[in-house]
């Protein structure tokens, strides 16, 4: 297959989710053309200018950096038809109207590429009847193409055909959307609303439906349907509120308007709710309008009601009980759901049930397999597991009973039966849906592989369901080195990467993957073994996050027990470690997927290379409990502000130093890849991957590919810095910043501390040092902190609630 070369993208329509596709395309590096209508005042452009200057505002930010908004070229109907041609993928995202939408099909047909594919953007209108608006030709270049909101964070991509569109485009495009905008790909039929919207919106109108019965308050809800159900944290309504009540009711309408009683027996509960309806009367259509659902004033959030149709104040939360039944093992956790006395915990079976029922009567029409409707609930809806899966893992049949029990006893939201392939067959043979062999496919009769492109050979682990044990663990994978509770040392298997046994993988295993002495000594391990046996060393988890640093609740005992001298001993090893890895004579990649943060970011920044997930949240954040880094962080901070420096006309330090003293004194957290190579924590040299699953893939690659070229480490050299001078200038900064309430006395001495090591003490402007000299520094005001009560207040707060504290 010829590889689809996507040099440049065109996108149709400013609006909400064409910005944010456009957004999305500048974080990935692919130049993008944004069109909208020509503004009937002022410049033509205003419409599309307005829209782009807008990402800058949104949150979360749709931009990697707000700075790379400029890079979206604008464009008008009226003026710039032309710029089509040079575009290999146009994607339509305007509102959701199939007259208008045939509309622009007709106006943009003579434009576009001969080669280029064509995609509609739309949540659930007929993809084949916005075809018909094409001419023949472009036909089989033609298909939908679902992106979910946020698009950057939003892992689903729905691509749905058309009975003209040719398989290689849907291929061409699948590879695109996985390795070029790492997203996870869903393939649905040409049905309303597709899959996840189907599903999901259904859900939505079931769980508005059970709240009525049950008569639960929308905080209630969202408590309960939030993370301890294993889903978005935004819960139920909240949920709506970020997409946007006219965008569901749009969704709503959709199902009302294209499915019947005689096409979906659930079609009784589509009604639009009464709160919904009220809401968008009013004007109150979520987050983009500053009211929903709820309603934020001031630092007080309101809920409303719509008895009085006001708002009233939320927060209130779920009994605690159901926490500790959403804990239980599936199969109890739904028994105890079902026999529950209480409202809350009945109406969580009931929306579940509801959930089970609904995907099993559609998943004949709406998705090839199972597969595909698990797979699209958890990218596109958040979810922990889909609806096939929690059933499986709590066991098929014994539920399957427990859901055709209550359609009998007419408790559900249709009298259609579970179907037949539900209770004989392979699926009821199995025990559920998703078996090695496949996923089950409700049309073909029998379990169905995952489907074989050439990009899923980038995937060594990818996102596996419950029940596919054909796929390989991370975990368990490969050939063991080493194995403790702390770090598993191992290699690939050459029939998951041929070349793979040639460089180590360094995982660790510890909680939340933080640095303790155990971690130290595998790591230290795993380099000599790198350098006596492999091509390079890579430290990848296959689980977020990277690390969260240095294990504190592993190292406060030790401080406890033995005073200073036991943590000082602690820091040097991890010194010394950082140095280990900057001066192997392997290359060393950190390969990072989520957050690296204290000691994880100062793992990251003392690797050879870095290969970096775009979602990695890089940043030193030691000054949250009180601490400066300890680690080599300052000391990198210096070496790199003297290599910049050294790289320029000027002879100034301070200036080169700025950035990265703001970062440290600040915790300053990248929010992106992007935005973590602006601070310095990540190179114009390290590689930013778009899909977290090809993060090892990359990594390994680039590994060998320095082993190739004859990487060499770096020599170990002096460097000049800014000396007691730096010092002054910064301190009397940071005095302005205190006497202003900006920062508390705490923040300034620590502040000051990090300054003193960046700048290298108590020497002149310019003096030579070594990084041995810097981490002295660095030692002696991590271990002058720890003894300070503020410090001490901060740990135990951190560790007792998790959330910093500000003294």
């Amino acid at each position: 297959m010829s590889r689809f070369n996507v040099r440049k993208v065109a996108v149709l329509g400013a609006g909400v989710m064409g910005a944010q596709i456009a957004a999305h395309l500048v974080n990935v590096k692919v130049p993008v053309v944004l069109f909208d209508l020509p503004d009937r005042q002022g410049p033509k452009n205003g419409i599309v200018t307005r829209a782009i200057a807008n990402l800058k505002k949104l949150k979360p930010s749709p931009l990697g950096v707000a700075g790379d908004a400029e890079l979206i070229q604008a464009a008008n109907y009226e003026e710039h038809m032309h710029l089509l041609k040079d575009c290999d993928l146009v994607i339509e995202a305007i509102a959701e109207r199939m007259d208008w939408k045939q509309d622009l099909y007709h106006k943009i047909a003579p434009h576009v590429a001969k080669h280029a594919i064509l995609a509609s953007n739309t949540s659930g209108l007929s993809i084949t009847q916005l075809s018909e608006a094409l001419p023949e030709a472009l036909r089989p270049r033609f298909c939908g193409i679902h992106f979910f909101n946020p698009p950057r964070y939003m892992v689903l991509v729905e691509l749905i055909n058309t009975p003209a569109t040719e398989p290689q485009v849907l291929d061409q495009l699948e590879a695109f959307v996985t390795t070029g905008l790492g997203k996870g790909v869903v393939r649905a039929h040409d049905t309303p609303n597709f899959i996840a919207n189907r599903v999901g919106i259904a859900g939505m109108l079931s769980t508005m439906k059970e709240v009525e019965n049950f008569g639960l308050t929308f905080d209630v809800v969202d408590d309960l349907t939030g993370k301890k159900l294993g889903r978005a944290s935004s819960g139920t309504f909240r949920t709506a509120d970020v997409v946007g009540l006219d965008t569901m009711a749009h969704v709503i309408k959709t199902l009302q308007d294209n499915l019947s009683v005689e096409t979906d027996p659930f079609y009784g509960s589509f009604g639009t709710p009464a709160v919904l309806s009220k809401l968008i009367e009013l004007g109150h259509l979520g987050q983009k309008a500053k009211a929903g659902f709820y309603k934020k004033v001031g630092r007080d959030i309101l809920r409303f009601e719509l008895e009085s149709e006001e708002y009233v104040p939320a927060g209130q939360k779920a009994d605690e009980v159901y926490g500790r039944m959403l804990k239980k093992p599936a199969a109890e956790r739904l028994k105890l759901l079902r026999n529950s006395q209480g409202a809350q915990g009945r109406f969580l079976w009931a929306i579940l049930r509801n959930s089970f029922h609904y995907a099993a009567v559609h998943l004949a029409t709406i998705a090839d397999t199972a597969r595909d409707v698990d797979q699209a609930m958890r990218w596109g809806f958040g979810m922990k597991q889909g609806p096939f899966e929690l059933w499986q893992e709590a066991g098929w049949l014994e539920v399957a009973q427990m859901i055709q029990e209550d359609i009998d006893a007419g408790k559900a939201l249709s009298k259609a039966p579970l179907p037949e392939w539900v209770f004989k067959g392979p699926v009821a043979e199995a025990g559920g849906v998703h078996t090695a062999q496949g996923s089950w496919s409700a049309r073909s009769a029998k379990f169905v592989p995952r489907r074989q492109l050439p990009v899923y050979e980038r995937q060594y682990f990818p996102e596996k369901l419950l029940g596919e044990d054909n796929l390989p663990d991370w975990r368990t994978a490969g050939t063991t080195i080493s194995n403790t509770d702390a770090l598993r040392i191992w290699t690939l298997d050459k029939d998951v990467c041929p070349s793979g046994g040639r460089v180590l993988i360094a995982s660790i295993q510890s909680k939340m993957h933080a640095i303790s002495p155990d971690v130290m000594e595998g790591l230290v391990e795993a380099v000599e073994l790198a350098e006596r046996e492999y091509e390079g060393l890579v430290i990848w988890s296959g689980d977020a996050p990277f690390s969260v640093g240095a294990d504190l609740q592993a190292t406060m005992p030790a401080y406890v027990v033995a005073g200073i001298g036991a943590i000082e001993g602690v820091e040097q090893e991890l010194q010394n470690l950082m140095l280990r890895l900057r001066y192997a004579q392997v290359p060393v990649i950190s390969a990072i997927h989520g957050m690296a943060l204290g000691g994880g970011c100062e793992l990251a920044i003392h690797s050879a290379r870095r290969v970096a997930h775009m979602e990695s949240y890089i940043g030193l954040v030691e000054v949250g409990v009180g601490l400066v880094p300890g680690a080599g962080g300052l000391t990198y901070i210096a070496r790199r502000a003297a290599e910049n420096a050294a790289a320029s006309t000027g002879k100034d330090l301070l200036p080169f130093l700025t950035e990265g003293f703001s970062a440290a004194a600040m915790a300053k957290v990248g929010t992106s890849a992007i935005e973590s190579r602006k601070l310095g924590y990540l190179l114009d040299s390290d590689l930013i991957v778009p899909h977290k699953d090809e993060v090892l893939f990359v990594a390994i690659n680039e590994a060998r590919a320095m082993a190739a070229g004859g990487w060499r480490a770096p020599m170990k050299r002096l460097f000049p810095v800014a000396g007691r001078s730096g010092i002054a200038t910064i301190r009397g900064q940071l005095v302005n910043m205190r006497d202003g309430g900006f920062i508390s006395e705490h923040d300034q001495h620590i502040a000051t501390l990090i300054a003193e090591v960046v700048c290298g003490g108590d020497v002149d402007a310019g003096t030579l040092v070594s990084e041995e000299y810097l981490m002295a520094l660095e030692r002696k005001a991590f271990c002058a902190l720890i003894e300070h009560p503020k410090t001490q207040e901060r740990i135990l707060g951190m560790l007792s609630t998790g959330k910093p504290v500000r003294n």
